[in-house]
């Protein structure tokens, strides 16, 4: 669909809003009461820029080494079941290869993470009516939480081939499988039963939409993240 196509979607889709009234409501309760001289094909048009400029930041930002390893809120670390485990293996030797096993999982999802980008813009040119009007008129997060209700499972589809060939490139299952080896030869330590790919998949995800939280916020509030001039005339304050 073209930029065109794409923007008069977007009119369109406020343009619903039955009043002219309740779009006055709305963009007030989002904070852009104030900003009198914008039209409301404008206001639609910031919109859809917002959610493309959140969405593709939160993809560039995951989607590159250390993108999950190096961000200590979305880090994917050894799974809570295993801590136990994580914790005994340490304490003989083993450190240096959970460590290894934990950069790994990471770097799975960092390669999962760019295939995002179509499944949200295809999420974005899919909205509703009603999906505008709750997301014009919600919190810091209304469109990630849009996008976690409409895209978790084109994601966890998307994400699962890539996670496995990722894995498998960096061995992690045949590490996960020897970490859990070795833990059978540690007395009275039970050896978890996990599905390490879908593990790493539903991690990857949360990491994903947490980084996407972020930015949306950040586009709604900070002057600095409305890095286009459509952007800077919809959200300024």
């Amino acid at each position: 669909m073209t930029t065109r196509g794409i923007t008069l979607g977007a009119v369109l889709l406020l343009c619903s809003i039955s009043t002219s009234a309740q779009v006055d409501q709305i963009t007030k309760q989002l904070g852009l009461g104030s900003q009198s001289g914008l039209s409301d094909s404008k206001i639609a048009s910031g919109l859809t820029e917002a959610l493309k400029v959140g969405a593709t930041n939160a993809v560039k930002l995951t989607g590159r080494p250390d993108g999950y390893f190096g961000n200590q809120a979305i880090k994917i670390l050894m799974p809570k079941n295993m801590r136990p485990l994580e914790k005994g293996l340490r304490a003989v030797g083993y450190g240096p290869k959970i460590d290894d096993f934990v950069l790994s999982m990471n770097r799975s999802a960092e390669a999962a993470a760019p295939a995002a980008k179509k499944i949200f813009i295809d999420a974005i040119l899919a909205m509703s009516f009603d999906d505008a009007r709750k997301i014009l008129s919600g919190g810091d997060t209304a469109a990630t939480d849009y996008f976690k209700q409409k895209t978790t499972p084109q994601l966890t589809t998307a994400f699962r081939p890539i996670v496995e060939k990722t894995m498998d490139q960096n061995s992690v299952t045949k590490q996960y499988k020897a970490l859990v080896g070795q833990a059978q030869q540690i007395p009275f330590m039970n050896s978890p039963n996990l599905d390490i790919t879908n593990y790493v998949v539903s991690q990857a995800l949360n990491g994903l939409f947490y980084v996407l939280g972020q930015q949306e916020t950040k586009i709604r509030k900070d002057p600095a993240a409305q890095t286009t001039s459509l952007l800077k005339q919809v959200f300024g304050r």
